[in-house]
């Protein structure tokens, strides 16, 4: 089947890019639409569009948006796997941060002992190859953030940022967002996969 249009309205992350996952690699689409009803969700579908090998426009009307992906059929498909210049024997470490604070026992030492941590990353080298921000985490990415500084100087060198789109979503401060790609959990899952080796903070 050369096109589809799949209604991906309602779905919460990460049902609207699982689906659009699902039907393209079934082969044979050139062209598809997808209908979402959320910002992130917009974001998540393009992007993996994007990766997949398709020109991706955009338009919205009453709180939908219809992501329209179209590709030559001689297009092969990638799969969403290492981005390039990965895998040239640098080991790959990705970092998961799903909390605002570092440790327990008194808040404002744990922001400022995080801010530091952030701050000395760099310490990493070409091995520091994934942030990742879900649940408090993703306050850390957004305006007038104190890691900010250290995050944009960061992903200037390469880093690739991802921030859950769910969990921006649900604290209300996904339009202030100021670093970071927005994402969701199939990218999550795939970043942990590939990783040489993860790190949480919780």
């Amino acid at each position: 089947m050369a096109e589809e249009r799949l209604d991906c309205r309602g779905l919460a992350c990460p049902g609207p890019v699982l689906k659009t996952k699902e039907h393209v690699e079934r082969g044979g689409v050139t062209r598809l639409g997808v209908l979402v009803d959320n910002t992130a969700a917009r974001e998540n579908v393009s992007r993996f569009l994007g990766r997949m090998g398709f020109d991706v426009s955009v338009s919205e009307g009453e709180g939908v948006f219809e992501i329209t992906g179209a590709r030559a059929e001689s297009v092969a498909a990638c799969d969403v796997a290492k981005t390039p210049g990965d895998g040239d024997g640098q080991n790959m470490i990705a970092v998961m941060v799903a909390t605002d604070r570092m440790g327990n026992g008194d808040d404002v030492l744990g922001r400022k002992l995080l801010v530091n941590f952030l701050g000395t990353l760099t310490e990493m080298g070409k091995e520091l190859w994934r942030l990742i921000f879900v649940n408090g985490g993703v306050k850390l990415t957004v305006e007038e953030s104190d890691c900010l500084s250290a995050l944009k100087g960061l992903e200037t060198e390469g880093v690739h940022i991802l921030v859950c789109g769910t969990c921006l979503n649900h604290f209300g401060i996904l339009e202030k967002k100021a670093v970071g790609e927005t994402t969701n959990m199939l990218d999550i899952v795939t970043a942990m996969q590939l990783a040489d080796k993860v790190i949480t903070l919780t």
